[in-house]
């Protein structure tokens, strides 16, 4: 039964990273292990997308202990998406780790560690309970840290501390607040919580809204909870900066639209609250970024911009703006992974990835032109590009809802965006470097053929994105239906007949 897949994204990944600490000699057969575990789970993601969009839910009951008692693991079709998403990036990531034959791919810690980060990801979307996803954080957490320090230089150090000083204080609002839910209601099932949380008074339900958004703010970046993650991802490994680019700032963004649809009933201040830091969050991303010169660093605040426009879509809590997230969420998940893709290449290439440092690369390297020249565009949000459908999309449902101040704000950033693309095109396609680059010896054309490989295959997905635009925004609008009618998943969850 398709039921029995459910568990395989944790359990996959985790059995793989016991055997590569086995095999820790034989760096060859680590990466191998590591790619077919990864490709596995993108197969099995597949199935449990269309299993997924073909009955909206499906349920395994870990043990046989149905819910709320035992522990259950659900996939709708949300974190369906998120799964096929997530696991094609982590494999793209890794092909790409093993090309650059670096202290990532050579490590023996790499390729364990690696396998732990994907399982505490793919635990984060399919567990049906909150302590299993605080459990999933930490599985992230612990492994998140280990990657940004690889290498063991000062600055790496220094930026994980911070991270991990962060994290943790998250980690300690989360089990505060599971804590005090458990308290008031007796459960941790998130099924049985959205049927016993309106039970309580509104000012109750009003805290522990806004204690969890505070709690997965930290981990999305949000406005003003987004000072740690310019610090740390920037010194980190190359791959490393990709994948948690892409990828780890939306979990907390998932657990933010999972929580707040399903847990709480939609009410003005809580829009409200959310439209105000989305907005604030778009604009402080995209000033931060055009106030950067070190490419990996404005791509950074580019991150907190674009998670601002997921928590605007989220904000409107209409099918039209939830659906409009959920698909920008996959468009952002395969264009941000890419632009760091493209800027590992551009520091190994030029030896910097300071903008006033590199130049010419449109005429040294056109493939690594190419390969931003997409992404940017869609970052952007210009047409025919992924980017332009997604804020389309984002901005037809604010203007809707009338929501005319957060629109207007979203507009401006996109022009800011713009600009901020075009600047880092002429400084480093463009024009000639202000300062005398760094030579690095032996280091010529694009890169690695892994390397160019996987970025290209990313830049082949985003525009595969724009192809099949319309079946995608389909699929993202049922799931939007599901995610504003939380009945769906509870009759799923504890049953119809309860």
């Amino acid at each position: 039964m398709i039921n029995s897949l459910v568990p395989l994204p944790i359990v996959v990944p985790l059995l793989a990273a016991a055997l590569t600490i086995v095999f820790a000699k034989f760096r060859v057969v680590q990466q191998l292990i590591a790619l077919a575990s990864l490709a596995s789970i993108v197969a099995v993601s597949v199935a449990l997308l269309a299993q997924a969009d073909d009955e909206s839910v499906v349920i395994m009951d870990a043990g046989g202990w149905a819910a709320p008692l035992g522990v259950t693991y659900v996939v709708d079709r949300l974190s369906a998406i998120m799964l096929v998403t997530s696991s094609i990036m982590l494999l793209v990531v890794l092909v790409y780790a093993i090309g650059q034959r670096g202290s990532e791919a050579t490590h023996p810690a790499f390729s364990p560690i690696y396998l732990v980060l994907a399982a505490g990801v793919s635990a984060s979307f399919i567990t049906g309970d909150m302590f299993n996803l605080f459990v999933a954080f930490e599985m992230m957490l612990a492994a998140s840290y280990v990657l940004l320090t690889l290498g063991g230089r000062p600055d790496q150090v220094r930026s994980g501390m911070t991270y991990v000083v962060i994290s943790l204080v998250a980690s300690a609002l989360f089990i505060t607040a599971l804590a005090l839910l458990y308290s008031a209601t007796g459960t941790v099932n998130m099924a049985d919580l959205a049927e016993r949380i309106p039970e309580l008074s509104s000012g109750v339900r009003t805290g522990f809204s806004l204690l969890l958004i505070l709690v997965f703010g930290i981990k999305a970046g949000l406005f003003p909870l987004f000072f740690w993650l310019p610090d740390s991802y920037p010194t980190a490994p190359g791959p490393v900066t990709a994948i948690f680019a892409g990828l780890l700032t939306k979990v907390g963004v998932y657990a933010i639209i999972r929580t707040q649809t399903l847990l709480f009933a939609p009410d003005s201040q809580q829009g409200t609250a959310l439209l105000i830091i989305g907005g604030l969050t778009m604009l402080v991303g995209v000033l931060g970024a055009l106030a950067q010169d070190d490419l990996k660093r404005l791509l950074s605040f580019h991150i907190i911009g674009q998670i601002g426009y997921m928590i605007f879509g989220l904000g409107l809590f209409t099918v039209a703006g939830v659906s409009a997230v959920v698909f920008y969420i996959v468009q952002t998940i395969l264009v941000k992974t890419n632009l760091f893709l493209v800027a590992g290449l551009i520091d190994r290439h030029a030896g910097s990835s300071r903008l006033s440092r590199v130049g010419g690369l449109v005429r040294s390297a056109p493939v690594i032109a190419f390969c931003f020249a997409v992404p940017a565009l869609s970052l952007a949000g210009l047409p025919p590009s992924s980017g332009f459908a997604g804020k389309f999309a984002l901005i037809s449902a604010g203007l809707d809802a009338e929501q005319w101040l957060i629109v207007s704000v979203a507009l401006l950033v996109s022009l800011l965006t713009l600009y901020s693309m075009t600047k880092i095109w002429a400084a480093v396609f463009w024009g000639d470097p202000e300062v005398e680059p760094v030579q690095v010896e032996g280091r010529t054309g694009a890169g690695p053929s892994l390397m160019v490989a996987a970025t290209m295959a990313t830049v082949a997905l985003s525009i595969a994105f724009v192809i099949f635009a319309g079946p995608i925004y389909e699929l993202a609008e049922r799931a939007g239906n599901d995610l504003t009618n939380p009945a769906v998943y509870i009759d799923a969850v504890l049953g119809a007949d309860r």
